[in-house]
């Protein structure tokens, strides 16, 4: 695992130990990168499920400003800040262990709205569609800004909406959807 494009291009990446985490592999990250970037002009970035933070740090990487990652695993965690560490980024980033949902509260909380949100959760353990509403609820993405959701290709995940426009819906393996929303 490596990070793809820009500033920390090339720079290596170290996975979460064990089997509860599931790595984006580099393949389906260059192809989503390219399709929501392939860079950025400045921005705020979540990282829900962050697992190991590549997501993160390669948005990092291709030009978003700060960064806040989150997952509820000890280990995710740790492997969050050596990875933040090793490509040199901690000044862009926070880094919480908290559940997804207390996570987007304290968001809203402190009146942080993103330009990005990047959902890679556990299959079949959390419900898009809930975490999607909230995000809208609380009104945590900009306008024009990008939700990112790799799911199961089972999962049904909401069609357009009053807010939101499927702006791509791609099935990369047996086991591997992406759907990216735009905010209206």
């Amino acid at each position: 695992m490596r990070v793809i494009a820009g500033k920390r291009k090339g720079q290596g990446l170290k996975a979460v130990p064990g089997s509860e985490t599931r790595p984006t592999t580099d393949k389906i990250k260059e192809a989503i990168f390219q399709s929501i970037g392939p860079y950025f002009d400045g921005g705020l970035v979540l990282d829900l499920f962050a697992g190991s933070g590549s997501l993160g740090i390669e948005a990092l990487s291709r030009g978003m400003d700060r960064a806040i990652f989150v997952d509820k695993q000890g280990k995710a965690i740790h492997t969050i800040k050596e990875n933040l560490k090793s490509v040199k980024m901690t000044d862009q980033a926070e880094v919480f262990r908290a559940d997804a949902f207390r996570a987007l509260k304290a968001a809203a909380k402190r009146g942080l709205v993103f330009d990005l949100i990047l959902l890679d959760p556990p299959y079949g353990k959390v419900n898009l569609s809930s975490l999607i509403q909230e995000i809208t609820e609380h009104e945590l993405i900009k306008q024009s800004g990008l939700i990112y959701c790799e799911h199961d290709p089972q999962d049904e995940l909401p069609e357009d909406t009053v807010n939101l426009t499927i702006q791509k819906q791609e099935v990369y393996s047996s086991t591997i959807a992406v759907t990216i929303y735009r905010l209206n």
